[in-house]
């Protein structure tokens, strides 16, 4: 049966022919197909009105990046059945939500980085990932804030992410250059707007890579009366699972700025409403909460507002580009 209709039905020799005969019985086949129909709904307690109701609720919430997840644990008084169930009918086709719609795994792998220039040669010197265990197994046990950068289009403005692992949330600034000065400016301008009891509180602890853009830690540890406001650590060479937490939350913002996206049109209050969308999103690992309330509930409110965070109602969150369209 090489060519089509793949089957003997019209064949003139099919009576005299000796080969292994396939042929179309259009009953037969119909009798399968509502078979197959049947059992991929097989299961399922619920009529058209009840798909109906789930497809107003999941459609719009998907278009918008939210994960099943997100959704499910949001809207429960409203589907009215479980988070394995609302999988098992986006598998079987039966709703207008396809797999193909719903945000995928990403994988992972260490970014390739071109020679560098130190500010500081030695700057790793009392800070390697080493001394960072050490220090925190002499009892200097504080939540870690994890520090990255996230680039847009190549020699273009970048992002200074600030990831606080204790509660998921993510801080991002911009930078017109990926240079030591732009970090410890933004440093310097967190320290002016949040106090120095507020900023210690915050960064006891930093974690970060040894990119050039963090080769002047003196700068971003003191003040300019020299007293101390926080402590960094590098990362070891080749280690990006040491910040992994920071890596794998630029998922999220890649949703909003996917990568090579030059970011010289966007305003810091656009990264801030960027921001404040990704800490309203609800994480398992959270028990259900979201980034935003879990550090409400750890530090001062006020620190939020100072910071231009706001809350987002779950409903709402967009993680799209669109969140930015002008």
């Amino acid at each position: 049966m090489l060519k089509p209709p793949y089957v003997c039905n019209g064949c003139n020799k099919r009576y005299v022919c000796q080969l292994k005969k396939f042929i179309y019985r259009a009953d037969i086949a119909q009798k399968q197909y509502e078979a197959t129909l049947s059992e991929s709904r097989q299961g399922f307690n619920l009529d058209q009105k009840q798909v109906n109701i789930i497809n107003e609720i999941l459609t719009p919430l998907v278009n918008n990046n939210q994960s099943l997840y997100h959704i499910f644990t949001n809207n429960k008084d409203k589907l009215m059945l479980s988070e394995r169930t609302l999988y098992r009918l986006v598998d079987a086709n039966v709703l207008t939500v396809k797999n193909i719609d719903l945000p995928k795994k990403v994988k992972y792998r260490p970014r390739k980085k071109s020679k560098e220039l130190k500010i500081d040669k030695f700057c790793t010197e009392g800070r390697k990932y080493e001394d960072y265990l050490n220090y925190i197994a002499d009892g200097n046990d504080y939540p870690v804030v994890e520090m990255d950068t996230l680039e847009g289009k190549k020699g273009g403005p970048v992002l200074l992410t600030l990831f606080f692992t204790s509660c998921n949330l993510q801080l991002a600034f911009k930078r017109e250059a990926n240079t030591a000065k732009s970090v410890i400016d933004i440093f310097d301008y967190l320290y002016e707007i949040l106090g120095h009891d507020n900023f210690v509180t915050l960064f006891r602890i930093i974690v970060t890579d040894n990119g050039s853009e963090f080769s002047n830690p003196s700068a971003i540890e003191f003040n300019s009366k020299g007293e101390r406001r926080t402590r960094i650590f590098y990362c070891n060479p080749r280690n990006p699972d040491q910040k992994g937490a920071c890596e794998k939350n630029h998922v999220e913002i890649r949703k909003i700025f996917p990568k090579g996206t030059p970011l010289d049109d966007f305003s810091q209050d656009d990264i801030n409403l960027a921001i404040s969308h990704i800490n309203s999103y609800l994480r398992k690992k959270l028990n259900n909460k979201s980034p935003y309330s879990v550090f409400s509930s750890f530090y001062d409110k006020k620190i939020l507002d100072i910071l231009n965070i706001q809350y987002i109602e779950p409903n709402s969150v967009l993680l799209k580009p669109i969140l930015l369209s002008k």
